[in-house]
């Protein structure tokens, strides 16, 4: 039993102490200021089956889920239970009347007080109470259960921000920054014409960073456009070492990706791949329509470390980013001395 049970537990013997002392009160004032044995069996009876009827329906709409179905679902359940339990009460007090009777307890009036219109008159009567209770009970946890939704879609909310914060700060990673502007530093006194180039280029990615983080799709053309920025700003630093060769399809420039999904994946080839390999080597880049999908391939020479390629923020933000619709796929494999990313966008 949870600390949530022994809680409802105790504070659900309030109102069946009460439904039994009004009817204790109730006797008490009609009989004259009298009570009669059975009456003291009858407000006990209720007054705990009372209790036990609820705790049922406690427990079985916690266990159904019931606050989670639809508005007419949820209603429709508590009607039934109220009925049922209502009924049942009736019949389990009736029985501990009767038994108690045939003890010797107390003397059952002369028609045995249960006749058919009597029981439902009583069910009527516990009914009443019983829906007064449901009432309460489940407008309080129902507005708690909505509580609890809005709270978890917040928190789910937050988290998401929080990766795409974190992605947006991979991608404008201080070291490549702060690369980019000491090469331009570099430039300024030799090669001013080329230094202004970075600056714009660089000024480029950064407002497509910030801009298009906030958007859902971008065209392939928008982001083939940063990429040629990003290339251009470390080709300075890479120099030789880095070769690019391009096949876009003419046909996929107005397909629709997440924004900033491309330019991860020539980031990560040339953090893992240009940067790690003597020499350098060639970044390929192809994209190509595939029916109803755009295909993206971004290959790099290396080999895949998986400790790093799987555990990567950029890497988990945008296997998170596309798995938000369906039928979008990322795959990152080994493919003969290169490592070959292919990415795959429903349109």
């Amino acid at each position: 039993m949870t600390r949530a049970d022994v809680r409802f537990a105790l504070l659900n013997l309030v109102p069946a102490a009460g439904y039994a002392g009004f009817i204790l009160l109730s006797f008490w004032l009609m009989g004259g200021g009298t009570i009669q044995p059975i009456t003291h069996w009858l407000a006990f009876s209720l007054g705990a089956g009372l209790w036990l009827v609820t705790w049922i329906i406690r427990g079985m709409a916690l266990r159904g889920r019931w606050f989670a179905l639809a508005p007419l679902a949820l209603l429709g359940r508590l009607t039934a239970s109220l009925l049922i339990g209502s009924f049942a009460l009736q019949l389990a007090v009736r029985g501990v009347l009767v038994g108690a009777a045939a003890l010797g307890m107390f003397a059952m009036p002369n028609d045995g007080g249960y006749g058919a219109r009597a029981m439902l008159m009583y069910s009527i009567q516990v009914a009443l109470i019983l829906g007064l209770w449901l009432a309460l009970w489940s407008g309080w946890h129902l507005a708690r259960y909505r509580r609890q939704s809005e709270l978890a879609r917040l928190r789910a909310e937050s988290q998401r921000n929080a990766l795409e914060l974190d992605a947006l700060r991979a991608r404008l990673n201080p070291h490549f920054v702060f690369n980019a502007l000491n090469n331009v530093r570099a430039l300024i006194n030799d090669e001013p014409a080329r230094a202004r180039e970075a600056v714009t280029r660089l000024s480029n990615i950064l407002r497509h960073a910030l801009e298009h983080s906030q958007r859902d799709s971008a065209s392939l053309a928008e982001e083939l456009a940063v990429i040629e920025d990003y290339l251009a700003v470390e080709s300075i630093h890479y120099e030789q070492r880095l070769r690019v060769h391009r096949d876009i399809a003419t046909g996929a420039l107005d397909a629709q990706l997440p924004p900033m999904l491309l330019q991860l994946l020539v980031e990560n080839a040339i953090k893992h791949g240009i940067a790690c390999t003597p020499g350098g080597g060639e970044l390929a880049v192809a994209a190509w329509r595939d029916g109803d999908r755009l295909a993206i391939q971004v290959s790099n020479p290396g080999c895949l470390d998986a400790s790093k390629q799987e555990s990567g923020v950029g890497l988990t933000y945008l296997r998170a980013r596309l798995a938000r619709e369906p039928g979008n796929r990322f795959e990152l494999r080994q493919n003969g001395p290169r490592v070959l990313a292919q990415l795959e966008i429903a349109q």
